[in-house]
């Protein structure tokens, strides 16, 4: 006989870059639902982003909840076959989910740092736990990402006039280049240090929203040595960093 233990309903709630005030209405509205949230751990270092989630529920539930942690499994980082390693990842990570998500009873619930539709997995492995046979409906909050927040801590935009907006990665950088502007995410080798040319301004930011942000912005060439070094040290105190950028020509 099949269990009547499971959940019915995941919410997906995008939580911002890191600032708790940036967490919207409808995710408070959505979060006050949810009866068990998942995190998915990424070790003693990361613990202080943990933390945030913890401070951020502690204001705003107005209910009794409980929270599952659930290990992320370790993946190789510069692999040859980047696609199929991910791949393999996310499978991996779902699996976990899916045990951590048959046991939970009602409404669950998974906060997301940024927004969950800009370079996040976590919609992708849900869809594969549906792909696996459970079955529950889901629902997905947007909230603020790094690209916003750092458009507006430095209190720019981020396009020319009539000009798209290109989001791309540091690999994808290394590989393409950059044309006449990009805003840069997921960059763990500081891959703006190779982009060539004389022309060319930074506007760079890391623990967007959080209390130990910082900002550097200026011509390529004067400020890559400083972000470079900064990050290095930042990232050797604390175990981690979170740091996104935008890059444009002329």
């Amino acid at each position: 006989m099949e269990s009547s233990r499971h959940m019915r309903k995941l919410y997906v709630i995008g939580i911002g870059a890191g600032d708790p005030d940036q967490v919207t209405v409808q995710a408070i509205k959505a979060m006050r639902q949810v009866e068990v949230f998942f995190v998915i751990g990424k070790g003693a270092e990361k613990q202080e982003l943990l933390d945030v989630r913890t401070a951020i529920l502690s204001e705003h539930m107005d209910r009794p909840y409980r929270i599952v942690e659930i290990p992320d499994p370790p993946r190789e980082r510069a692999p040859a076959d980047y696609q199929g390693v991910v791949e393999d990842w996310h499978d991996r990570r779902a699996a976990l989910l899916r045990v951590g998500f048959e046991e939970a009873e009602g409404v669950g619930g998974l906060l997301v740092w940024g927004d969950p539709a800009l370079y996040d997995s976590t919609l992708r492995m849900v869809e594969r736990v549906l792909e696996q046979g459970a079955s529950f409906d889901y629902e997905v909050i947007p909230g603020v990402t790094s690209v916003q927040a750092l458009a507006a801590r430095h209190r720019m935009v981020l396009h020319r006039i009539g000009e798209p907006v290109h989001i791309t990665t540091g690999r994808r950088l290394r590989e393409e280049g950059l044309g006449d502007s990009a805003v840069v995410m997921l960059d763990g080798d500081c891959s703006f240090t190779e982009v060539p040319g004389d022309d060319v301004h930074i506007w760079w930011g890391a623990y967007l929203g959080m209390p130990d942000e910082v900002l550097i912005a200026g011509p390529l060439r004067e400020v890559e040595r400083r972000i470079v070094d900064v990050r290095t040290r930042l990232r050797a105190e604390k175990g981690w960093i979170m740091d996104v950028y935008q890059l444009r020509r002329g």
